[in-house]
Parts: C-alpha cells; sequence; structure tokens
C-alpha cells in the first residue's frame, strides 16, 4: 500500500522585492508549519521522506515538518514549481518505490488538482493543509485517476461554523 501526503507551502509573504520564487514564509507561515506537523505527529501520520518544491516557501515549510517530525533533508525536485496537474502526476508516477508513506510539499492550483485526481474528494486546500491519500498499489506507477482514497485531511484554520 502506498499513501501520499500532500502539503502545500504555509503562508508565504506577498511583499515586494521578492519574486515569486524567493517569497519567504510569515511568521503565521512558520507556526502554521509547526502545529501541522505536531498534529500529523498525534496523528500517526509519519512520512520515510520529504520531496519539495525548490521555491523558499515550499523549502521551508518542508523543513519545519522535517525538523519536527525527526526526518532527513527533504528531497527537491524543480518540476514542483509552479507545477500543473499532470506534472505533479509525473513527479508521484516516479516517486521510489522504496517509500510507502512519502510527503509531497507543493503549491495550489497543482495540490488542490492532484487531490481531485486522485481521490475524489473536493476540498479547499489553503496555506499549510494537509491530505493524506492512501493507495492499493505496490508502486507508484500505479497510482492512476481515483484510485486513491483520503483518509486524512487537515487545514491551520478551524472550519467556518
Amino acid at each position: 500500500m502506498k499513501k501520499l501526503l500532500l502539503i502545500r507551502h504555509a503562508k508565504a509573504t506577498h511583499e515586494t522585492g521578492f519574486t515569486d520564487f524567493e517569497r519567504p514564509l510569515t511568521d503565521k507561515g512558520f507556526m502554521q508549519a509547526e502545529l501541522m506537523a505536531a498534529r500529523l505527529q498525534v496523528n500517526s501520520i509519519q512520512p520515510q521522506i520529504l520531496v519539495s518544491s525548490p521555491a523558499l516557501r515550499t523549502l521551508s515549510t518542508a523543513n519545519v515538518f522535517g525538523q519536527v517530525l525527526g526526518l532527513p533533508q527533504a528531497i527537491t525536485n524543480k518540476d514542483i514549481y509552479d507545477a500543473s496537474e499532470n506534472a505533479l502526476l509525473k513527479v508521484i508516477y516516479n516517486l521510489p518505490d522504496t517509500h510507502d508513506l512519502i510527503a509531497l510539499v507543493g503549491h495550489n492550483p497543482g495540490i488542490s488538482q492532484v487531490l481531485y485526481y486522485l481521490s475524489g474528494a473536493i476540498k479547499e486546500v489553503p496555506p499549510c493543509a494537509v491530505a493524506l491519500i492512501e493507495f492499493d498499489a505496490d508502486s507508484w506507477a500505479e497510482v492512476h485517476e481515483a484510485s486513491g482514497k483520503l483518509t486524512h485531511y487537515d487545514t491551520p484554520s478551524p472550519p467556518a461554523p
């Protein structure tokens, strides 16, 4: 069984003076990442590796998750940055089969699109949202449309009443 943890990067600055690729996390973003990583720990969701876009905000998010969960440094993949659904699917299909639970840290709209494509779940994916999809598959290459089941979903903000 393969499990994919989708993580959207935490809150990043919109201040001028940064290229999109260089936008850093805000203080709130760092707090969101710590909170969400701690919630994964409480729910015994422990990825084996983190695969992240190399953009500063995603890599910073991945680093916080890695520190809280005691994981090795995130592996960066430039194909995740500004990726379409198809580009993200290619990344997923090529994940190492030696790992059964992998966290992918990326950007919207790609993260939302892949969540829907793989699980059929329609969810808001605000900054630092996490979604765990489980697949009855032995290889990442076997993952396909609607083949996954959303088993955990969480956001840093409480849902609106």
